[in-house]
Order: C-alpha cells, then sequence, then structure tokens
C-alpha cells in the first residue's frame, strides 16, 4: 500500500507542476521554456535537503548511486551512454520513463506508443544487453585480477571527490538551484503554458513525493525499473522456467500508483489534460520510448533515479547521466522540431 499511495503521490506531483506536458518538454530541451528546469531543480533541492535531515535523525540512510561502467573508455561510460540514448529518447518521444506512464493516463495517444516501446527496450535489456554488460565486466574483472592492473574505484560523490564536507557541498548546490529557479522566474519570458501550480511549487511537490517515500518505504523513487522488471517477466514466460517467476513486482505496483494518482487528478482538474503535440508522431513516440527505456537502465537510473534522487544523494555518476541526458536531448530537439 506504501508504495502504490507513494507512486500517486509522485504522479499526481508531475502533472499538477505541468511537466507531463509534451510542449513544454520539447520547449525545455529547445532552451525557448524553462518551466520544466524549475520544477526538476526545485525537486531535487527540496530531496536534498529530505535525504540529509532524515539521514542526521538517523531515520534512513541512503547510499549514493555507483558508477555503470562498460569498461570502454570511462568508468563512467555507461552513465554517458545510457544517458544519451535516454536524452535521445526523451526528445524523441517528449516523454521520460515516468511521465510515458502519465501520459497513458491522461489519455495521450503519444504515451501508449512510448510505453510499448519502452517494454521493447526493457525486454532487450534483460534478455540480451543486460547479460552482454555482465559477461564483459566480469571478463575485464578477471583480466585485471590476474595482472594485476586493478585500480581503487574512486569516490562516489562530487564532495568526496573534491575533498569537501558535505554539508558545504549541499549548500553550495541548493544556492546554485535557487539562483537558477530565481533567474528564471524573474528574466525569462512568461511562460505560455499553464499547469495546475507553478513549476517551482510543483517541484517541491514532487519532493513532497519524495519525503513520503522515504517516510514509508525508506527508499528514494525512481522509474525505469520497471521496463526491466517486465522484461524479467516477458523471458520467464518465453522460456518457460519451471522456477517460480520473478519477485520483480515492487516496480509495477509504484507505476499502478503514477498511473492512479494521475488519473484521479484528471478526474478532478480536467484541465490538467494537455495538448497532444503533433511534432511526435507515433513513430518517434514508439522510438523514443524504446531509447529512453534502453538508456535508463544501462545507465542506471532515469530522471527520477539518476535525476532528482541521484543527484540530491550528491552522486557523481548521477551528474554524468544527467549531464548526458540534456546535452542529447537538447541536440535531438534541435535538430527534429
Amino acid at each position: 500500500m506504501a508504495t502504490l499511495l507513494t507512486g500517486a503521490a509522485f504522479g499526481a506531483a508531475l502533472v499538477s507542476a505541468g511537466v507531463t506536458d509534451p510542449a513544454v518538454i520539447i520547449s525545455q530541451f529547445k532552451f525557448e521554456n524553462f518551466d520544466m528546469i524549475q520544477a526538476f531543480l526545485a525537486a531535487t533541492a527540496t530531496t536534498s535537503v529530505v535525504i540529509a535531515a532524515l539521514d542526521k535523525l538517523g531515520y534512513v540512510k541512503i547510499n549514493p548511486r555507483s558508477a555503470s561502467s562498460l569498461n570502454f573508455f570511462s568508468r563512467h561510460d555507461g552513465n554517458i551512454i545510457g544517458g544519451s540514448l535516454l536524452g535521445t529518447g526523451m526528445a524523441l518521444s517528449a516523454s521520460c520513463p515516468g511521465t510515458a506512464i502519465a501520459h497513458a493516463a491522461l489519455g495521450l495517444r503519444a504515451g501508449w506508443y512510448a510505453l510499448g516501446g519502452a517494454t521493447v527496450g526493457g525486454i532487450l535489456y534483460t534478455g540480451i544487453v543486460a547479460s552482454y554488460i555482465t559477461r564483459r565486466r566480469q571478463s575485464l574483472a578477471a583480466k585485471e585480477s590476474a595482472d594485476g592492473s586493478a585500480t581503487p574505484a574512486p569516490p562516489l560523490t562530487v564532495y568526496e571527490r573534491a575533498n569537501m564536507p558535505r554539508v558545504v557541498a549541499l549548500v553550495a548546490l541548493e544556492a546554485v538551484y535557487a539562483a537558477v529557479i530565481a533567474s528564471v522566474i524573474n528574466l525569462a519570458p512568461p511562460s505560455p503554458y499553464k499547469s495546475l501550480v507553478a513549476p517551482a511549487l510543483g517541484g517541491l511537490l514532487i519532493g513532497g513525493a519524495q519525503f513520503l517515500s522515504l517516510l514509508l518505504r525508506k527508499s528514494l523513487i525512481g522509474v525505469s525499473s520497471v521496463y526491466e522488471d517486465i522484461g524479467k517477466y516477458f523471458s520467464w514466460i518465453v522460456k518457460g522456467s519451471p522456477g517460480p517467476a520473478p519477485k520483480a513486482y515492487t516496480s509495477l505496483i509504484f507505476s499502478a500508483g503514477i498511473a492512479a494518482g494521475v488519473y484521479a487528478l484528471r478526474l478532478k482538474f480536467p484541465g490538467v489534460v494537455p495538448a497532444a503535440d503533433p511534432r511526435v508522431t507515433d513513430f518517434n513516440a514508439a522510438l523514443g520510448g524504446f531509447l529512453f527505456a534502453l538508456g535508463a537502465r544501462i545507465a542506471g537510473g532515469c530522471t527520477s533515479g539518476h535525476g532528482i534522487s541521484g543527484i540530491s544523494l550528491l552522486s557523481t555518476s548521477s551528474f554524468i547521466t544527467i549531464a548526458s541526458t540534456f546535452a542529447a536531448a537538447g541536440a535531438v530537439a534541435l535538430s527534429v522540431y
């Protein structure tokens, strides 16, 4: 019940902030409108404070995210490649692993195509890509162990890498978030898009959903794992394994909660349903969904898992993933739209 409730709160917060509007997502990646970045930074700032406070109280301790390494060219190459695929998919579909679920619940046709593509991406990742990555990592680890070339893993957080106290890094980033939000509100042209609440306030609501998740589940929000879990069920069914079904159902319940929260808000406030964006074709939505699901799993998280949750933990891998995501999304959006 806690997982379902948290998902519902998260879904309702996303819609309230207006970041489920496809036009808002596209305009953000084209640097024409900044509603999305306001909500994102406000959510990250709120989550950062919540994590620090609950950690200080000893209620919960969440470890930072590890690097996703494919061992091609960098310890974080999985974050770079996966983040780039994630951003490309987001730009093409005008959605992400979480907002695709919201789009479907809002009745947007493109949302269903994005979900279909994401499901295929999750199946491909689980059936082929994940095992390849595992074999590659094991092979290289064995080689490094044999020839003694293994090196210690660097610290997982940006503040450890910068050799500064966590609180100093947190305060500095909170100041940056606040400065960017204030600059956008005061200097950017008025937004032509309507939302239930102001984007920055919507970000606070998303942060509130994170607080609820930590309070009830002692874990942070992440969505893209649902597509991998669907892939696990698909593989189990297709292979006809005599063993028990995978126990990967928490993400499915959370995603159902997102859909329920969005649908409930839609019934209460019909005006939250955005217009379908004609620039997002069915093909682009499906291809985008495929790419963002595959990329998110390669990177080890999406815009919620890495973006809001991971950056709030000051995880180096999350900063790299989201930087790659926005760079790729910006390049694709400026080229396609």
